[in-house]
């Protein structure tokens, strides 16, 4: 007989505590990424202070430049990969052949001649031999370990796809160089550039156990492998410039690749040191290994590659290109536009603006991309590029009130960040640099740049949740829309540079613009995906309240009023403060 169905109210018993697990997990996993990144930037933020003591803002600028170019080959090389991987089901689709081979002969009824029973073990035996002699190479992709090596397999098209886009970007950033003096005279300039395009190599070694890692929200392993490297990369570089320093040597940006250079090292020997005997006992290996599956329907290119997830991952790169463009894009026109001392500024302002986002919003954003995908995810394990049907409604439910969670916090943020970081960053920068920076312009990038950290938080947020649970067409309806933004962007930063003179302010309202079409375009998005699974999601309820707003216009006021009072010393801050303390109470 086969077994009853569960009742209704244990299957939704069972979906409600399932949907509570991967919050549970998600929340975890956000709150020890958030610990990695706070602790991780500590200790860089420090650093950077020592460097900044060494360091012009010409030097900075190209060191910007090659970080740029980094980040730029790991980015294309792996984030579309990232993410359809995400989609990749970590449950077994089918019972394993030999597993349901072995039921149905447990099914079968027990023989009473004991000669039917020897009879009964040949045949067994007869049929073990022939399954062995047929059975393919490899593992089955139905099973958790085939899944695995499926993902694991997926990961190397990372490495072979960075080699090639290492080449390519470091020729392309070669020749827009060539005609700029500042960045050829930068000693060491050749042999950092190299060894940045093969630390990024190194770094993608790792993608293997990281995609694992990732897809079994084993989160503390990531942990261990980022801040061992992170702390080794800080003294490398540090230790580096100090040395240098002391003997009278100029290494230009020398110490900056040194330091990447161990960082991509560490990470890649931590991680596979953390993983080997994980792959082992699950059944999978972190090398290539063939895949074969009984399912006509699943087609695996060459034995290694599910063509489902590969095309996924082939739709995820042409839009990744285009948000990637619109991410950097601010270092790239700043590089075109303006010298680099001025990219300098700007890259300075940049990294105590972005601050915040790298702390908080970063790690929120990876963990809410992977609940939302795993909750809403309605694809088959198998086919995760065909259409999605609407997810039952109480999962959708349970996302509405996680997604209203964390944008009613960004609100509340927001505010703060708008009220407050005007009048205090650059007050804080003059503190942390001394005069040695003040003359720049960089106090008055970073005060602009606070009107922009609430569109970025915004945009993560929402750009997690698109990328969670957009069907095919809808990737490629926002990489059309992408490209309208990109246009804008750089448009309005041609404006705001070329035209208007502003320099890194006007980069930082080209951002707020970029982002405010962004986060247009994800929140209607967002509104129509839940309304087909029933759900009224009202972006006014998200709205702060008339309390908090009327006491951020009076906070900013009254800072405003003080501030005309500022002499540049530590009693400015203090005054500042003050304020800001009562304000943040009130909230």
């Amino acid at each position: 007989m086969s077994p009853k169905p569960a009742p209704k109210k244990e299957q939704e018993s069972g979906s409600g505590s399932q949907n509570a697990d991967l919050a549970t997990t998600s929340t975890g996993g956000a709150t020890l990424l958030i610990a990695l990144q706070v602790g991780s930037r500590a200790l860089t933020f420090i650093v950077n202070q020592i460097l900044l003591r060494f360091l012009s803002p010409s030097i900075l600028g190209i060191s910007t430049q090659l970080e740029v170019y980094s980040i730029s080959v790991l980015f294309f090389a792996r984030e579309s990969l990232r993410v359809a991987i995400q989609r990749q089901s970590d449950v077994s689709e089918v019972p394993d052949a030999d597993a349901l081979s072995d039921e149905n002969e447990k099914a079968k009824p027990k023989q009473k001649s004991s000669s039917k029973k020897r009879g009964l073990k040949e045949k067994q035996k007869q049929k073990v031999a022939e399954k062995k002699e047929d059975k393919p190479l490899g593992i089955s992709a139905e099973t958790p370990a085939g899944k695995a090596q499926a993902i694991v397999n997926l990961s190397y098209l990372s490495i072979y796809a960075g080699i090639g886009f290492a080449i390519l970007l470091g020729m392309l950033y070669l020749r827009a160089t060539t005609s700029d003096i500042s960045i050829q005279e930068t000693p060491f300039f050749d042999a950092a550039l190299k060894i940045y395009g093969v630390s990024a190599i190194l770094e993608l070694l790792s993608e293997p156990c990281f995609v694992v890692v990732q897809h079994k929200s084993m989160y503390k392993i990531r942990a261990r492998a980022e801040a061992v490297a992170t702390l080794l990369r800080c003294l490398a570089c540090c230790g580096t410039s100090i040395w240098a320093s002391q003997s009278n040597l100029d290494l230009g940006v020398l110490p900056f690749a040194i330091g990447q250079a161990v960082y991509s090292v560490m990470l890649t020997l931590v991680y596979y040191a953390s993983t080997s005997s994980l792959a082992k006992a699950s059944g999978f290996s972190l090398s290539l290994t063939p895949l074969y599956t009984s399912n006509p329907a699943n087609i695996i290119i060459l034995t290694l590659w599910p063509d489902t997830l590969l095309h996924l991952a082939w739709n995820f790169f042409t839009q990744s290109i285009l948000k990637h463009l619109l991410t950097q894009g601010d270092t790239l026109l700043i590089s075109l536009f303006s010298s680099p001392t001025a990219q300098g500024t700007y890259a300075l302002a940049n990294n105590y603006g972005g601050l915040l986002a790298r702390l908080l919003l970063q790690p929120i954003e990876e963990s809410s991309r992977s609940y939302f995908g795993r909750l809403l995810s309605s694809t088959s394990p198998s086919d995760p590029s065909s259409p999605q049907s609407t997810p039952p409604k109480e999962k959708v439910i349970a996302a509405k009130q996680s997604l209203n969670t964390l944008l009613r916090g960004y609100t509340l943020l927001s505010i703060t960040a708008v009220t407050l970081g005007p009048v205090l960053a650059p007050q804080l920068l003059h503190l942390i640099l001394g005069t040695h920076w003040s003359h720049t312009g960089a106090g008055a990038v970073l005060s602009v740049y606070c009107y922009y950290i609430p569109l970025l938080s915004l945009n993560g947020i929402t750009e997690a949740f698109v990328s969670a649970v957009a069907t095919e067409g809808e990737v490629n309806t926002q990489s059309g829309f992408f490209i309208v933004f990109s246009c804008a962007f750089a448009a309005s930063s041609y404006l705001f540079l070329k035209v208007l003179g502003m320099g890194g302010e006007g980069l930082v309202w080209a951002n707020c613009i970029n982002m405010a079409l962004r986060i247009g375009w994800s929140s209607v998005f967002i509104k129509r995906f839940m309304e087909r699974g029933g759900v009224q999601w009202d972006l006014r309820g998200l709205l702060p309240g008339g309390g908090a707003v009327a006491g951020g216009v009076v906070t900013w006021g009254v800072l405003y009023q003080v501030s005309g009072t500022f002499t540049g010393g530590v009693m400015d801050l203090v005054k500042s403060g003050g304020v800001a303390v009562v304000f943040v109470g009130s909230l």
